[in-house]
């Protein structure tokens, strides 16, 4: 009996689909995403390179920066396989295997990268808050545990995810919405009672998103306490600056995700192009975007990734 509901699991096939356009353009679509692609597994290699190779950047901000860099490595090796076949080959079948494997990776991934910008904002309250302790309170062997229990963290939270979907009886008309596997698109697909996954997904999305972005806002209401008593307006300009690139990586990953959130909530009333879009955004944006965004505000990183292209 088991063979025969393995051999069923693995006949189960899903259909990915791109943007709601000519199939014909496709090819002229994927060029963008291929350039994406190759940006972000570019630019975050250099960060990593970097940091490893200096010793000067050895330091809890750029450490953390690192282990951002890895998350965002992870998130484009796991999305854009799909994406780009696609648009490039018209691939659209997945296993459900595959798919949950992508599934389990993307939402594991985004898991880390949200306790990871959580301990950032711990960092630069560290920073500005006790700036004499800084390199005292945060020590390597610190900053790894730290790391440690935001990967275990996500392990426990995620792990059950791909478990309670294969329990699952599926339907044949198996359309995905978007070119990757996400839990909520595999849930609505099957035909059994799907509650105790809705409750679960809910909860994982309190405990992530909710409770990381509320632990930054008040490290943040904290920071700028802190600031607004500094008695010189340069000096309170100079603490709010080393917070900028922090804040940018911070909505970059939070507000796509949340307004999808919000979107998926209200189904009905939402424009499935715009869903899409969204979707594209929430995943492929921050890898894009946070090893620009260091890059540009942090003088130090700027001039070793100059030197890097232009040996």
């Amino acid at each position: 009996m088991s063979a025969v509901n393995d051999t069923k699991l693995k006949s189960i096939i899903f259909l990915l689909t791109g943007l709601p356009i000519d199939g014909d353009i496709y090819f002229w679509i994927s060029i963008p995403f291929y350039f994406i692609y190759v940006i972000s597994i570019v630019g975050n290699s250099v960060i990593l390179f970097i940091v490893k190779t200096d010793p000067s950047l050895h330091q809890p901000m750029y450490i953390f920066l690192s282990m951002l860099a890895i998350t965002d490595l992870g998130l484009s090796v796991s999305t854009m396989p799909t994406i780009l076949g696609i648009y490039l080959f018209n691939s659209r079948e997945i296993s459900l295997n595959a798919c949950l494997a992508q599934l389990f990776f993307i939402h594991l991934l985004q898991c880390i990268e949200s306790s990871v910008l959580m301990l950032m904002a711990f960092d630069r309250l560290i920073a500005i808050y006790n700036p004499l302790r800084y390199s005292a309170i945060l020590t390597l062997p610190r900053i790894a545990k730290m790391g440690l229990v935001a990967v275990i963290r996500a392990m426990a939270i995620i792990l059950p995810l791909p478990f309670l979907l294969k329990r699952f009886q599926y339907c044949r008309a198996n359309f995905f919405s978007h070119s990757y596997c996400v839990h909520r698109e595999v849930m609505k697909m099957a035909c059994s009672d799907i509650t105790v996954n809705i409750i679960y997904g809910l909860f994982t999305k309190l405990l992530i998103m909710g409770l990381d972005s509320l632990l930054i806002f008040l490290s943040y209401v904290m920071i700028l306490k802190m600031v607004l008593s500094i008695a010189s307006y340069e000096e309170c300009l100079r603490a709010l600056n080393t917070c900028v690139s922090h804040l940018c990586v911070v909505l970059l990953f939070y507000t796509p995700d949340i307004s999808l959130t919000v979107m998926h909530s209200f189904e009905k009333d939402s424009s499935p192009l715009l869903q899409i879009l969204l979707g594209y955004i929430s995943l492929l944006l921050p890898p894009l975007m946070n090893p620009i965004v260091y890059s540009v505000k942090s003088k130090h990183l700027r001039v070793r990734v100059m030197r890097v292209f232009m040996k």
